[in-house]
């Protein structure tokens, strides 16, 4: 990808590069999925259910009431860089993407990304509006390079019927760790109390999790990691001795092992265990499995942030949001791009029944976003979450290359000694070759 990516500042800037489209039709590209069969032609938003079919019937409702502008969209698959780097070398990107908001730096630094502060206060989103977390996500070198669509963070979803069982509740809220050593502590009377492993864990295909449960906890630690955007640093003992806890707990048989996502995801509801670790989009599945009858999470069904282990209440966040890769354009399409982003912030809401935290304070502390189930445990996530400095570059194979070496030292094939240093030599050798 970097290869491909190093073709793409030439092409943006070449007249020849320009996009086919009537002058009045924008082209939209999204992940989450497709589901035309079910939602192709609605626009009834609030009764829509799961990214998908919210995200299509939103786009759908734009041009219902829309009518002279022409939307037309892209669905591609998870996650679609590769799709959009390819279309940025030939000249034909689309009007706007979807992003995570952690691979934002990988385009604005190569310029191929427009700022969009000036137009979207002229049509009038005010960036201000922003929760702390996503103001943080979108801001480059001082200007916005993205429409905040919402912000998710690794959660603890919580079988409360096994902590019950553990004598980890009180006042009918779960009892969570105030420390490495009190998590550990838990984990074992968690496990000799029900049998089961204290977490649940997708590790076979998501070594990213383990990346992002490591930026929580050095967060919260007040590490400085990436001081440096273009140098990680990993060897320190705080970083070594969230390995060794993670190492024991895989040891002391904890967690669930050998588990892709699918397996842990069905795991959990299944009973396997009592903390999954996996993201806020999970919160609509799980909370519709407690409300069934004869199920392990029936009636038993909690989520919360990452319980602040250290002196600091933080937890890693990431996110999506809306970009427009840069190119000639006409002023209808200029219009209805900003007049669609508009539309898009004015439905934050609807996008949080996702289980995604909104991007927008007034929404997060909106009495019909509280009053979605499990949300007011979780709203504190768009003021203490924090992502890694917004200069960091290709944060994707970073969180790759440190989970890989994370679970070489938790499973034992390597020592955490080794495995830090490995890790932070990949890293760095990755983002001292940028071009």
């Amino acid at each position: 990808m970097r290869r491909l990516l190093a073709t793409l500042l030439g092409c943006v800037a070449l007249a020849s590069c320009g996009v086919h489209q009537a002058p009045n039709e924008i082209v939209v590209q999204r992940f989450f999925g497709t589901c035309k069969a079910e939602y192709g032609n609605r626009t009834d938003v609030e009764n829509a259910e799961g990214e998908c079919g919210i995200m299509t019937t939103l786009i759908n409702e734009f041009s219902a009431q829309n009518p002279d502008v022409k939307v037309r969209v892209s669905p591609v698959a998870w996650p679609g860089y590769n799709q959009l780097a390819a279309q940025l070398a030939s000249g034909d990107p689309p009007d706007l993407v979807t992003m995570h908001l952690s691979a934002i730096s990988d385009y604005q630094s190569r310029k191929l990304l427009e700022p969009l502060g000036k137009d979207l206060r002229a049509a009038g989103v005010d960036p201000n509006g922003f929760t702390a977390a996503s103001l943080a996500s979108v801001s480059k070198q001082g200007e916005i390079y993205g429409l905040p669509i919402d912000n998710w963070a690794p959660l603890w979803h919580i079988n409360m019927n096994y902590f019950r069982q553990a004598g980890l509740v009180k006042d009918g809220k779960p009892i969570l760790p105030r420390s490495p050593e009190e998590l550990l502590a838990q984990a074992r009377q968690f496990k000799q109390a029900t049998g089961k492993p204290y977490f649940v864990q997708a590790l076979a295909n998501e070594r990213a999790a383990y990346s992002r449960n490591l930026y929580t906890l050095l967060m919260q630690q007040n590490v400085d990691f990436f001081a440096d955007p273009q140098r990680v640093q990993l060897q320190s003992p705080e970083v070594k001795q969230v390995l060794e806890m993670f190492r024991q707990i895989y040891v002391e048989d904890l967690t669930t092992k050998n588990q892709d996502y699918a397996a842990a995801t069905n795991g959990f509801i299944n009973g396997a265990g009592g903390v999954y670790l996996v993201g806020t989009w999970m919160i609509g599945d799980f909370d519709a499995e407690s409300r069934k009858l004869d199920r392990p999470l029936s009636s038993g069904y909690a989520v919360m942030p990452w319980p602040q282990l250290y002196g600091r209440d933080a937890t890693f966040i990431d996110g999506h949001a809306w970009v427009m890769p840069a190119k000639d354009r006409t002023p209808q399409q200029r219009d209805a791009i900003f007049r669609l982003l508009k539309f898009v912030a004015d439905n934050d809401f609807e996008w949080s029944r996702t289980g995604h935290l909104p991007a927008y304070q007034a929404v997060i502390e909106s009495e019909r976003f509280n009053a979605l189930p499990h949300r007011s445990e979780i709203a504190k996530i768009s003021s203490t979450g924090a992502p890694l400095p917004s200069d960091v570059q290709r944060q994707f194979p970073v969180q790759d290359i440190i989970g890989e070496e994370m679970a070489a030292a938790i499973t034992g094939h390597k020592s955490v000694d080794a495995a830090l240093a490995d890790a932070e030599h990949r890293v760095n050798d990755l983002l001292f070759h940028l071009l």
